[in-house]
């Protein structure tokens, strides 16, 4: 089809495209494949295009492209198949970036594990978040950077060559030049990345794990922007004068919610800041522990980015190891801490905990005055010396509201980061950004995480501090009204099948302000072997979860999000959230998440059906 054409209908699309395409965070999983990411959703709608259809229900039923955002979206999608479409190359070739920098760590990241050579070449200047001292340093990539007029200095190199290129609008490429990777830098909406060549193909899986593991792809209101740089030749405004007063509200509002003392980081995901928090620790402890064995202790059976994104840290990092920390089911997290802290003690090394608490997805939280008591307990290396304190990372999502750090609060008077997903409570659903405070003991930590936030250009965008400012100052209430629901369905369920075991959060625990939205549920099964009576188990997921949505389709969806604003969300935590932990730890049970806002007696009659079917 000729480009003008392809042109015309990409605009159509884009007038009659669902709203929720720029509105949603997190997509249907019932019309979803992961294997097929991106490339299902493209190759429907090419078969649209060919018919020049650009329906509005067409556009609808078109498959999920990733179920959710940071990973990718219907108009990042449609601007990589476009970009690729004028280059005359594939759209898996093409990945969108919110972040300026993050292509370029990707490509680095693939070298380091692969020891090839890799030289970045710019003209004019680098951008200005690039800090080579740093990256080579802290995150251990090796690179020459090199300055040119223009493309023809660029001879053959062996290794990856990175051309920068910094201009408004996203341009073609040089195909028949010596680049390997074109990383297009806009300056206000992130980046594009054109891998060149089938020889650099390799790299296309990995740089997408990068994108949904330590970053996010461009927003779709970005994206949206960009497509319309390229059909319409307009530059659309960057609202950058509305971000410092949102963004002043945002940390008001986080600062009044967390009772913190320090500053105020927020990222555009919560593994955008998880992996600031990383480097940062490493960048900490290589300048004030140099020489020393970092270990991340990690429960396995986590939330899935939280565990691949560890191990994708370490595996670039000969002194920076993963350590297990079995913490709910049969396992006590104060017992795991302890037995971990005084084997890494006895090593000398440096302990940092991930952990959430409530943890995921069992919703159990270990005694509190106890957690204090073993982080707090002073430790011996095997020559007798003090062993280096721990630090604490809380994974709070599931109660953003508990204040752990500020002054007399539980953990203030041991090292200690709380963090949060701004996708749940603290948006409602409408953005990913995230963000993250710390205690007294902390200052110096959090500014060494900020710089690495800042140096991956992953700091939250305009529009998610926009929607952080609206929707921050209900959070609470919000919270409130979802726990209510979740209590009273809970204790139906419990009434009605008493046979099903629940994970829920007990009155004297919700008294103590743990009032999660969220619990799982371990369904009754029935069968001769074990395996008889898993498989049964597993079957009875999916037929309440299906049952579910298709009952109540406007209110019950097939998701892994929570905090939403309105509607009940169902998921299965071992083929979503835990979707990269290892097979023996995850969880095949269903997991639940309600909002303050839906019909939940109807909620109660559908699930009765579905007790009465069983």
């Amino acid at each position: 089809m000729e480009d003008s054409k392809m042109l015309d209908y990409i605009k159509d699309v884009l007038e009659n495209m669902p709203s929720d395409w720029l509105n949603l965070t997190t997509h249907r999983l019932d019309i979803y494949e992961e294997k097929l990411a991106k490339t299902q959703f493209l190759e429907q709608l090419e078969i649209l295009l060919k018919d020049k259809n650009a329906d509005p229900l067409a556009l609808s039923e078109l498959p999920t492209a990733f179920d959710y955002i940071r990973l990718g979206h219907p108009l990042s999608c449609i601007l990589e198949w476009l970009i690729a479409k004028l280059n005359n190359t594939k759209a898996d070739n093409v990945i969108s970036f919110s972040s300026k920098v993050t292509p370029v760590l990707a490509i680095l990241r693939k070298n380091l594990l692969t020891n090839r050579k890799s030289q970045i070449i710019y003209q004019g200047s680098m951008p200005a978040f690039f800090d080579a001292d740093v990256i080579k340093r802290v995150y251990g990539y090796d690179f020459d950077l090199k300055q040119v007029t223009n493309l023809e200095e660029v001879s053959e190199f062996e290794g990856s060559s990175i051309f920068i290129s910094q201009q408004d609008k996203i341009s073609t490429i040089d195909a028949a030049s010596n680049i390997d990777f074109f990383v297009n830098v806009h300056p206000h909406f992130g980046s594009v990345l054109i891998v060149n060549g089938t020889a650099n193909e390799s790299y296309v899986s990995e740089i997408q794990h990068v994108r949904r593991r330590e970053t996010i792809a461009m927003t779709p209101v970005n994206s949206m922007a960009v497509l319309r740089e390229l059909l319409d030749d307009a530059t659309l405004e960057n609202e950058n004068d509305k971000r410092a007063g949102n963004k002043a509200s945002v940390i008001a509002s986080i600062q009044e919610i967390t009772a913190a003392p320090s500053k105020v980081l927020i990222g555009s995901s919560g593994l955008s800041i998880q992996y600031a928090i990383m480097m940062g620790l490493i960048d900490h402890a290589e300048e004030h522990h140099k020489g020393k064995a970092i270990k991340f202790v990690v429960p396995p059976n986590c939330y899935g980015g939280t565990n691949d994104q560890a191990r994708r840290v370490a595996a670039c990092l000969a002194n920076v190891e993963v350590v297990d920390l079995p913490v709910d089911g049969e396992n006590d997290m104060l017992q795991s801490i302890d037995i971990v802290l005084d084997e890494i003690a006895a090593d000398d090394a440096i302990p940092y905990i991930i952990a959430e608490i409530p943890t995921n997805p069992r919703v159990e939280v270990p005694d509190l005055k106890q957690l204090k008591a073993v982080l707090s307990a002073p430790r011996k290396t095997v020559s007798g010396a003090l062993a280096i304190d721990p630090v604490f990372v809380l994974d709070q999502t599931f109660c953003p509201n508990v204040h752990f750090l500020g002054e007399g609060a539980i953990l203030s008077g041991v090292r200690a980061i709380s963090y949060a997903s701004g996708s749940k409570f603290p948006s409602g659903g409408l953005c990913t950004a995230g963000y993250c405070v710390g205690n007294n003991k902390t200052m110096d930590l959090m500014d060494k995480i900020e710089n690495h936030l800042m140096l991956c250009d992953n700091e939250a965008t305009n529009l998610q501090l926009e929607i952080l400012a609206k929707q921050l100052p209900s959070m609470l209430h919000r919270i409130s009204t979802a726990y209510k629901n979740t209590r009273e369905f809970v204790s139906y369920i419990r009434q009605i099948l008493p046979t099903a075991r629940i994970n829920f959060v007990s009155e004297e625990l919700a008294s103590q302000g743990f009032t999660p939205s969220v619990f799982s549920l371990d369904l009754p099964t029935q069968g001769d072997t074990e395996e008889e009576r898993e498989s049964y188990k597993r079957l009875l997921n999916h037929k309440l979860i299906n049952l579910m949505i298709t009952k109540i389709p406007k209110e019950s969806k097939y998701c892994v999000s929570y905090g939403q604003l309105k509607g009940c969300y169902w998921t299965i935590p071992a083929t979503s959230t835990q979707g990269t932990t290892k097979e023996g730890d995850k969880d095949y049970i269903a997991r639940v998440a309600l909002s303050g806002n839906m019909d939940l007696e109807l909620h109660k009659k559908v699930f009765l059906e579905f007790v009465k079917e069983i």
